[in-house]
């Protein structure tokens, strides 16, 4: 699992294995230099891959959708498709090592689209639930 970690304003990218005694081993960390990357492409959503489909739904739905704060598993889902929300709602809860992590609402709209299902697999940055 690749995780983001800002220290003394400086961003890592930190790669972990947990092994089959639940023992952490440490991969790889990288220093992430966020003043290389050209501020016009430092929010934009990766190009669509056309030959794809899955894909191309990950990377337009990225852009928008709340997405995986960390890795974990979905939990619970406690919207669906279609329901009005309101800013700070919990839209679903996400376990990580071990703890259950709430995941609420950015803005008040409504549901457009749900990326994830209990039980599932998801990594830092996965779209999980699209609101307008």
């Amino acid at each position: 699992m690749i995780y983001k970690v800002t220290i003394n304003d400086k961003l890592y990218e930190v790669e972990i294995d947990v092994g089959n005694e639940n023992k952490a081993t440490l991969l790889n960390v990288k220093t992430v230099q966020a003043d290389a990357i050209p501020v016009s492409t430092q929010n934009a959503p990766a190009p669509a891959d056309v030959s794809a489909p899955a894909a191309n739904l990950k990377n337009i739905a990225s852009s928008d959708a709340h997405t995986a704060p960390m890795p974990g598993i979905i939990v619970d889902i406690k919207v669906t498709k279609g329901q009005r929300v309101k800013e700070n709602d919990l839209l679903l809860i996400l376990e990580a090592m071990k703890m259950e992590n709430e995941v609420f609402a950015k803005k008040d709209g409504t549901v457009a689209d749900i990326y994830t299902s209990k039980g599932t697999q998801v990594n830092t940055d996965d779209p999980l639930i699209l609101i307008v």
